[in-house]
């Protein structure tokens, strides 16, 4: 594994030193959002030239030839929040770009200009002339991250020293060094002389954000208006030699899209709760009247009904626009023995048990364990084949798993490290037996980790590198939320099925393969990508922050079906990730064994819901004793339960404790 991808490291080095032409994979990935208009053809009708130069259009591709001056195409309708998309081609030490919202003045136009010049990316306000000669230009002060509107500019104190910029990832002198043997490595996003490279731009309010080769520009540049400017989308080259532009597409963002509400015949909709309270919910018979009840963040809905609920814990309304819920993980099991379900919250930091107090009128005792969860996705399964679940999560840049106190499951649990530090991820856990040898093994978007024989030896598991992932469209993280391990294609060997990026696109089911020594790899098979793929997506479903799964029978026919949506505004209301504004969907792909399909299995979207979403997890049980296996969401659209009118004749078991 490390020798390939060394390989194509250095290949992709080689290529961008000589500056040849390299795959598109390398430059960055597809397309971001489904655009409204796509330039295809070989006329330019709808666009109009600024200035002498002279502009070409031939299948789908423009191209312009500045001769050392300056060359517009501005689209002949106006926009004030778009996102544009395009691939870009230009020599060295030209400049070429995009104008948005160009707007005409008394003395030209004015416009918001992003452009790369010599590997560099940059926003500026800019003023012309009526024939595109550029009179000023400002650079675009940094703003943005995960919000919408760009904050006041700072007052700053010109003797005062400058703090000095370390990035995204935080400070550099306590970063942790990637092991070598980590399977998946940040694509390539330099820019390159003579080649085409991707570009996204998206422009909302008063923040723009410009997005190269798939890198993520993740603050963005203040307009430091009023967000009123409101102008054409036009290609931009200055310089000599020839700039081309190809796959230009581009999206009206001022216009919003909420689809009729809908689902399957299978899945009949509740909602249950209207507010933002937990990314995650679960469910119990938590009052023992025989009845299951569901805990979503602060409050048990009581079933058959669930119209009656009660606070567990504190319970305050989360703007979803500006604030994340405090509960990303959500688990029940009788923690003390008596009989009655208690509850497992998993906020980061502050994990904590509240005791059931078994039917009395008021909130629950809280107990703090202990343990520091660094991923936003966790399970909680029998990990050693004692009877009693264990929480299985990233903790400390490493796998681990924690496991209750035996004497009292209040008190501080015992971590247990499976992985050296820095294989632990903020996305992305499953558990299940890959080898076939009994035991349960750990996965991350990694690899896998190998269950010792002792399971109380203090060794680290074997570690098996694996890309279950992927980086890309903009993300600096990678991986996904719940991942199944089930045997997809009846071989009788598990599969791994997840999301590749939960804040990007990308879900793929993995194909384990033996050799004649008994050796495991697995081979990758796609299920949805982005939407320059939607017709060779199942279903032809497309949608991005894939960041709530499970995995459950829905259909009643013995085999496992993974369960996952989007998670809507999952960075908050702002254009911090791609699409983040497109329909709040639930998904149940189905397995189905077939053949003739690529390993043997083919994965059928059915949709459950498309106004409601996931959170960071979604829950799968048999609500109402009648053998089909219903699904739970709790989001920022609120907690709904998902009835399946499924006729089975006998009960099937949920993945979810």
């Amino acid at each position: 594994m490390k020798y390939f991808l060394s390989i194509a490291l250095l290949l992709g080095i080689a290529a961008l030193s000589f500056g040849q032409e390299i795959p598109w994979e390398v430059n960055g990935r597809g397309l971001s959002f489904k655009p409204d208009y796509s330039f295809t053809g070989s006329v330019l009708s709808g666009w109009h030239n600024i200035g002498t130069s002279t502009w070409q259009a031939n299948n789908g591709e423009i191209a312009v030839n500045p001769n050392g001056g300056t060359a517009l195409l501005a689209l002949n309708k106006s926009y004030q929040d778009v996102a544009i998309h395009l691939l870009m081609k230009a020599p060295a030490g030209s400049e070429a770009g995009v104008l948005v919202r160009m707007e005409k003045t008394a003395n030209g136009y004015k416009a918001f200009l992003v452009a790369v010049k010599d590997g560099d990316a940059s926003t500026y306000r800019v003023t012309m002339d009526a024939q595109g000669k550029e009179l000023s230009r400002d650079k675009l002060r940094t703003a943005g991250d995960i919000i919408r509107v760009a904050p006041p500019a700072p007052k700053i104190d010109p003797k005062a020293t400058p703090p000095r910029r370390v990035g995204n990832g935080g400070n550099t002198n306590n970063r942790l060094a990637s092991p070598a043997d980590l399977p998946m490595q940040r694509p390539v996003t330099t820019i390159v002389a003579n080649d085409w490279n991707q570009f996204e731009i998206v422009i909302d309010y008063t923040i723009i954000r410009k997005f190269i080769n798939d890198s993520g520009d993740f603050t963005g540049g203040a307009t430091d208006d009023d967000g009123t400017g409101y102008g054409s989308i036009t290609l931009y080259a200055n310089g000599t030699g020839q700039v081309q532009f190809k796959d230009i597409k581009y999206k009206d963002a001022h216009v919003m899209y909420t689809p009729a509400e809908a689902s399957s015949p299978r899945f009949k909709a509740q909602r249950i709760s209207d507010m933002s309270y937990s990314f995650s919910a679960n469910a119990a018979d938590f009052n023992k009247d025989g009845h299951m009840d569901i805990v979503a963040g602060p409050y048990i809905y009581y079933g058959p009904d669930y119209t009656h609920y009660r606070e567990v814990l504190f319970a305050q309304a989360y703007n979803p626009s500006r604030e994340f819920p405090n509960i990303n993980c959500q688990y029940t099991f009788d923690f003390n023995g008596d009989g009655w379900p208690d509850i497992l919250t998993g906020p980061g930091a502050k994990s904590a048990i509240y005791i059931n107090p078994k039917g009395q009128s008021r909130r629950w005792d809280k107990y703090e364990i202990g343990i520091e969860i660094q991923s936003e996705v966790t399970i909680f399964k029998d990990i050693d084949g004692d009877g009693k679940p264990e929480l299985v999560y990233s903790g400390g840049n490493a796998m681990c798993y924690a496991k209750a106190n035996p004497a009292d499951a209040t008190k501080p649990w015992t971590e247990h490290a499976v992985s050296a530090k820095g294989y632990g991820l903020g996305h992305g856990v499953g558990a299940g037996d890959i080898n076939g040898d009994g035991r349960v093994d750990i996965i991350n978007p990694n690899g896998w980790w190998e269950q010792p024989k002792d399971i109380n030896s203090a060794a680290l598991w074997t570690y098996h590198p694996v890309a279950f992932g992927r980086y890309g469209h903009r993300s600096s993280g990678v991986g996904g939320s719940v991942m199944a391990v089930y045997d997809v294609n009846g071989d009788g060997l598990n599969d791994v099925v997840t999301s590749l990026n939960v804040h990007g696109f990308g879900m793929a089911w993995f194909e384990q393969k033996r050799d004649k020594g008994g050796n495991i790899s697995f081979v990758q098979h796609m299920i949805m990508d982005d939407y320059s793929s939607t017709d060779k997506n199942a279903g032809g479903v497309t949608f991005s922050q894939s960041h709530g799964s499970t995995y459950a029978d829905v259909n009643g026919d013995g085999i496992p079906d993974f369960i996952v949506g989007k998670r809507y505004w999952t960075h908050l209301d702002s254009y911090f990730d791609p699409d983040p504004y497109g329909p709040a969907v639930l998904y149940a792909y189905i397995t189905v064994r077939d053949k003739k399909a690529p390993g043997g299995a083919r994965f059928v979207p059915e949709l459950i819901h498309n106004r409601s979403g996931a959170g960071s997890d979604v829950a799968a049980a048999d609500l109402n004793n009648d053998g089909a296996i219903d699904i739970i969401a709790s989001a920022d659209r609120g907690t709904f339960i998902f009835w399946n009118q499924t006729k089975v004749k006998q009960k099937h078991i949920s993945t979810k404790k």
